[in-house]
């Protein structure tokens, strides 16, 4: 095996400092090159994909005979924002993943945007790995565009999450980085799992057995795969499979109900309290039977403030559950 640490991109800083993106290559030598790359860190407070990372290349190396093409794993691929504790690129309050596919004649964060769609754009698969923000605790699951169903829902169903939510095309940002990707005929699943600014073990860990289990459908990985879990597959249609569970009123939220929980219709998900009046503002309760797989973490909320996503009972039924 050929392992090698290498820039991606880098850019000379004032103050003599440099701004550098690199990238981890596992490759196997004179074999089929197949490539899979592994992305996390375009938002600097999602951490999740960082143990991912780590986990992919430990076992990789722990067996490399078993390696049949090119791994490359990029942990951050916005490194300031993740070393300042910051989702977007820092002093620019920019969220790099609205700036895709960029300029290469364009200021800093465009040509960067542009170097790193350049980089990925010929790749068989990428994975593009996030947390939640710290607002939300999401179950984890694979999201992709209705209009890339064909080409990535059989990777994504092997991918070892919990959920598949195929977005509408009209609720897709076309500056993500994956929509980029996907335009231009590169097959990119968008991975959410966990919290911001925190790392869960046991969803790394899931995520990483579907990274191989991908990887083995790419014959880019002849080992041993686990047996990967069938996900539950939702569609994005204006409501008809999901309820969203927002705030009437500002206050503080006092969740009731994990996330992973099954909830029936009237069941309390939580309440809203005024620590200022010592009332309960308002009582937050499923509006229909279902899987509760975003529960809202930070407890702050404004009117409109997300504080649940609800998967109905019928797709869990249709998705025999």
């Amino acid at each position: 095996m050929i392992e090698s640490i290498s820039d991606v991109v880098r850019i000379p800083l004032p103050v003599g400092e440099e701004f550098f993106i690199k990238k981890h290559r596992l490759e196997a030598e004179g074999k089929a090159k197949k490539r899979i790359c592994i992305v996390t860190g375009i938002h600097g407070d999602e951490l999740e994909g960082q143990y991912v990372c780590y986990e992919v290349a430990h076992r990789i190396k722990l067996a490399q005979e078993n390696l049949n093409g090119i791994v490359d794993i990029y942990p951050a691929m916005n490194p300031f924002g993740i070393d300042s504790i910051t989702r977007g690129i820092p002093a620019f309050d920019l969220d790099m993943n609205r700036i895709f596919p960029g300029n290469s004649d364009g200021d800093m964060n465009e040509y960067l945007a542009s170097e790193i769609i350049k980089e990925l754009s010929d790749a068989d698969v990428v994975l593009d790995i996030h947390a939640s923000n710290i607002f939300l605790t999401e179950t984890p699951q694979v999201r992709i565009n209705e209009v890339s169903v064909s080409s990535l829902l059989p990777l994504a169903v092997k991918s070892n999450m919990d959920l598949v939510w195929i977005h509408g095309a009209s609720t897709v940002l076309e500056s993500t980085l994956a929509y980029s990707l996907n335009s231009k005929g590169t097959k990119t699943l968008v991975v959410e799992m966990g919290v911001g600014m925190r790392i869960t073990e046991e969803y790394g860990e899931q995520l990483t057995e579907g990274i191989f289990s991908i990887m083995s459908e790419l014959g880019i990985w002849t080992g041993e795969i686990c047996r990967t879990r069938q996900p539950i597959i939702a569609q994005d249609n204006d409501g008809t499979d999901v309820c969203y569970l927002n705030a009437a009123c500002a206050g503080v939220y006092m969740k009731e109900r994990k996330q992973g929980s099954f909830v029936h219709k009237g069941d309390t998900i939580g309440k809203i309290i005024s620590p200022l009046s010592g009332e309960i503002l308002e009582i937050v309760r499923a509006p229909e039977d279902g899987l509760l797989f975003t529960v809202r973490e930070y407890p702050v909320v404004d009117e409109g403030s997300l504080m649940g996503r609800i998967l109905k009972q019928k797709v869990l039924s249709e998705n025999n559950v």
